[in-house]
């Protein structure tokens, strides 16, 4: 923390100095006492009371005066502040592998279930997107602030739902970039601060390549965050009951996510896609400024203010 008038805190002293008093005065106090001979004269004006009640007004008041000068020196720091126009393409496979149940009560619900908790943790400025993805990819829902619609749009992700077969990682980041280049007039000229979040179980098996598309996403600027959701354990049944194994392979996730600045995320449970989905919404679509903090400490400082008159009012029937 820096501070735009530091000499001001030398107004600290003072509070000191007013500390140093208080503690004189009830030492000189506790003296007299002890001199008064007359106890019953003594018990009758000044009866006993709780000690620590006459000097909590006191202590907040001392307390409030020290974060009003701390305010008065005008301290700033750096604050994550969301960035104008952000936008984040979710990206979620859908193909048949993904209803494998080695995460109960299978991969795609868990998937949508941390979704749904991903979305609502992003601030409300920030325009969402959601795109399915199989053997092809398309956008279920275009880039926006309406929560609702983008709730929906999860809910509607189904196995199939794109109507072909495989897995598409590549058509799924060029999907995501389309989507994001569809976000406004400016978009084209101006792109908005935008991350592609990816969730798959496997590799790249149709469409275009994973890394034709990552070199588009390197042009735009948009870092590409994957997860690879599963377990080598994962099973679907085939017809007639025979289990076909569908194990996670991350390999092509990991390429994308190193060459376009993104992160790479493994989760085998619905838990740690939770908190996969966790850390990367506390990365989204901010940026760092040096602000003023200084109505803080000013807050503070008034609350505790009215604390100690409270206090005394309610004990001692006078303001501090």
């Amino acid at each position: 923390m820096n501070w735009e008038s530091p000499h001001r805190l030398w107004l600290l002293a003072g509070v000191v100095g007013l500390l140093a008093g208080y503690l004189f005065l009830q030492r000189r106090r506790s003296r007299y006492a002890v001199r008064f001979t007359n106890l019953r004269l003594l018990d009758r004006v000044a009866p006993n009371r709780p000690a620590w009640r006459r000097h909590v007004p006191a202590g907040l008041f001392l307390a409030m005066l020290s974060l009003l000068v701390v305010g008065f020196a005008r301290p700033n720091a750096d604050v994550r502040v969301p960035r104008e126009r952000a936008t984040v393409m979710v990206a979620v496979d859908v193909s048949t592998s993904m209803l494998a149940t080695d995460v109960a009560p299978n991969r795609l619900a868990a998937a949508k279930s941390a979704a749904h908790g991903f979305v609502a943790d992003l601030p409300k400025q920030f325009n969402v997107g959601l795109v399915a993805f199989a053997g092809n990819a398309s956008v279920l829902v275009a880039p926006d602030t309406n929560r609702k619609a983008l709730d929906a749009g999860i809910d509607r992700l189904a196995e199939g739902v794109t109507g072909t077969q495989g897995t598409a990682i590549g058509e799924a980041i060029n999907t995501s970039l389309e989507g994001i280049r569809s976000l406004d007039a400016k978009a084209a000229e101006t792109p908005p601060p935008s991350r592609i979040v990816l969730l798959s179980d496997g590799a790249n098996t149709s469409g275009r390549d994973p890394e034709t598309a990552a070199n588009e996403a390197i042009e735009a600027g948009v870092p590409v965050d994957t997860i690879s959701f599963g377990t080598v354990d994962g099973t679907i049944n085939q017809g007639g009951g025979q289990p076909l194994r569908v194990p996670v392979d991350g390999d092509s996730l990991r390429a994308v996510a190193g060459v376009t600045g993104g992160a790479y995320h493994e989760a085998e449970s619905s838990d740690e896609l939770r908190k996969v989905y966790d850390n990367i919404g506390t990365s989204v679509g901010y940026r760092t400024e040096r602000q003023d903090v200084s109505a803080r400490f000013i807050g503070v400082g008034l609350l505790l203010g009215l604390a100690a008159a409270g206090g005394s009012m309610l004990w001692f029937s006078r303001l501090p």
